[in-house]
Order: structure tokens, then C-alpha cells, then sequence
């Protein structure tokens, strides 16, 4: 009679093997729990030295508790407490910067950027809009103050360098924003981000801040191109006229100055000439009243030495003289008989 399957038999139509113990030679399991020991103490061993690079401070928290300047570990090879310590390395000695307005997605030969329009959208004092970029590059100068004074300050530290490039952006044109106040909002926002730094405790040194693109936005731009060429006309035109200011004026002005100057001239010279004619004339007559006859002799003397000196030749005949011919015109006499003595030898 045939033997009636049993549950064992229906589930398992095969025999399981047989597994021995394992065996493990003399002393074998001595040298596990060594090798077991060491997976476990092995990376407590080695996750109790840490590095500080030459650049960096770290900060070293012992239960969660800051231990003080004096342990802030500074570069090279150090020692912790493992599950206890914990330490933070700060990069003080690394310049740091934060973007704004783009990103930058890719660096390279060709570094690929990002815009951020909302971010850089601004509006300025005389109410026109400008996209403004912009680059904080700053350095820790206190790592406590940096961990512990600020909750999240990355994210702080960017809305209060927002705050400030809007602050100042405001208070300008966009005539300054994009061309000619580059400089000074650089300075303005450099400043004024450094003493909310300060006032908040953040331990961050702002070293710069650099302008990288302010321009109109894009439907606004054509319009801005021909506001600022107009603008360029007209200084042109300014310019070309000042230019030829400065030319005819002042040599106007020289012209006026040199006939003043030849009239007050003239002026001096009449009036000095009349002063001394009249100083000599008063002399004169001062000493024709102490001898009236000595002094119209050499006046009549003097006076017929400077009309004859000039009158040429001249030929004076006595009025009682008798039986002489008044010849007056002698020289004109002998040059007519000298040119009628020619005509008679050529006849």
C-alpha cells in the first residue's frame, strides 16, 4: 500500500545539504577579533588628525562649545577628540567673491554665464530702469565672528549688498549709473556695505566692488541709444561752438585792448608834449621879462636859422644899392640858357 505524501514531502522533493561548523585552526579566533578591531579602531584612529592648509584657521567646537581663540588651529597637522570635536576650517586667507545680477555656469576658455534680470533690475533717481551686475569680492578677517555672530550669513551678506547697490543706484541718474558715476558708486557701495559688516558683526572684510555691466533693459535700449547720441550732438555742438568762442573773442578782446591802449598812449604824448610846451613857453617869457631885447633878438635869430636853413639857396640885395639887376630866378635863368646853347650845336 502505497505511503501517503506529507506536507515535507509536497513542499521540499529534494534533501537540503548539511552544513559542518567551521573550524578554525589553533589560536584562529584570536586573530579575528584583532582584525575586528582594528575595521573599528582604524578610522577612529585616523579621523582624529585633521589638516589646516596655509590659507585656512580652523575653529574647533568641543560638545558643541567654542573653546576660544587660543585653540583655533592653525596650519598643519592637528589632533581631535573623536564624536566630540568638531572642527570647521575657514578660508581667511582666501579672496571670495559673490555675483550679482548673473552667475557664472561655466568656467573656461569661454566661461558661460547666467542672467539674473530680477536680481539686477533697478530703478534709478530720475525713474528709468538699468540693469546693473556686479561683483563683491571680500575676505573673512574674523572666523568666529563669521560662524557664530550671523545665522545664515551667505544669504545676508547678499541681501545686505543688494540693499546698498539699490540704496546708491537710487540716488543717481542713469546718465551716472551707466556712464560717468561708475567710479563713485563703486566707492559709495564699497563704504557703506563695509559699516553694515561692521554693524552686524559679520568678521567680512569687503576688499572691492566692481561694476560689470550696467545698460538699459532690452525693450528700452533703442530708444536710450538715441537719447544718449542726441545727448552726443549736442555737447559736439557745444564743444565746435566754444571752440570758435575761443578764437574770435579773445582775439576781439586784443584788438580792443591794443586801441585803448594806442589811444591812453597818444593821450600821454599830447598831454606831455603840451606840458612842455607850455613849461618851456612860461621859461621863456620868465626870462624875456628880465631882458625883453636880448630875448627878442635871439628869438628873431633863432626862429630865421630855422627858416633858412630850409629855404635852399638864396641871394640877398641891399635896397639902397644902385645899378644892379635884380636877377631873383638865377638858376632857372642858366638852366634855360644852358639848353639853348645845346639846341644851337645840334643845329
Amino acid at each position: 500500500m502505497p505511503k501517503e505524501p506529507t506536507d515535507r514531502d509536497t513542499l521540499l522533493d529534494f534533501e537540503l545539504p548539511k552544513f559542518k561548523k567551521p573550524e578554525f585552526p589553533s589560536g584562529g579566533g584570536r586573530i579575528v577579533r584583532l582584525v575586528l578591531l582594528a575595521i573599528i579602531l582604524l578610522p577612529l584612529l585616523l579621523g582624529s588628525f585633521f589638516t589646516i592648509d596655509p590659507e585656512e584657521v580652523g575653529i574647533i567646537l568641543r560638545l558643541g562649545e567654542y573653546r576660544g581663540r587660543e585653540h583655533d588651529a592653525g596650519p598643519g597637522l592637528h589632533f581631535k577628540i573623536p564624536f566630540i570635536d568638531r572642527v570647521y576650517k575657514i578660508p581667511v586667507e582666501r579672496q571670495l567673491k559673490e555675483e550679482f545680477g548673473f552667475r557664472t555656469a561655466e568656467v573656461g576658455v569661454r566661461s558661460r554665464f547666467v542672467d539674473e534680470t530680477l536680481e539686477a533690475n533697478m530703478l534709478t533717481g530720475d525713474e528709468n530702469a538699468v540693469l546693473v551686475e556686479w561683483v563683491v569680492q571680500y575676505r573673512i578677517e574674523d572666523a568666529y565672528q563669521f560662524l557664530f555672530r550671523v545665522r545664515n550669513l551667505q544669504a545676508t551678506f547678499r541681501d545686505m549688498s543688494e540693499a546698498v547697490m539699490r540704496q546708491v543706484v537710487g540716488d543717481r541718474t542713469v546718465n551716472e549709473v551707466v556712464t560717468v558715476g561708475r567710479v563713485e558708486i563703486e566707492n559709495e557701495v564699497e563704504e557703506r556695505l563695509q559699516e553694515l559688516c561692521d554693524q552686524y558683526e559679520t568678521g567680512i572684510q569687503v576688499e572691492q566692488v566692481v561694476l560689470q555691466s550696467n545698460n538699459p533693459p532690452d525693450p528700452v535700449k533703442p530708444s536710450f541709444n538715441e537719447v544718449n547720441k542726441a545727448k552726443q550732438d549736442r555737447d559736439r555742438l557745444i564743444n565746435e561752438a566754444q571752440a570758435q568762442y575761443n578764437q574770435v573773442i579773445p582775439r576781439a578782446e586784443g584788438q580792443a585792448r591794443q586801441t585803448v591802449q594806442q589811444a591812453e598812449g597818444y593821450a600821454l604824448d599830447r598831454v606831455n608834449r603840451a606840458e612842455g610846451d607850455a613849461a618851456r613857453f612860461s621859461a621863456l617869457y620868465a626870462e624875456y621879462r628880465k631882458a625883453p631885447d636880448v630875448t627878442r633878438t635871439r628869438i628873431y635869430l633863432e626862429t630865421m636859422g630855422n627858416v633858412l636853413s630850409s629855404a635852399g639857396r638864396k641871394i640877398v640885395i641891399d635896397d639902397d644899392a644902385e645899378g644892379l639887376v635884380p636877377l631873383l630866378n638865377l638858376e632857372a635863368g642858366a638852366a634855360v640858357a644852358a639848353t639853348r646853347r645845346g639846341e644851337g650845336g645840334d643845329q
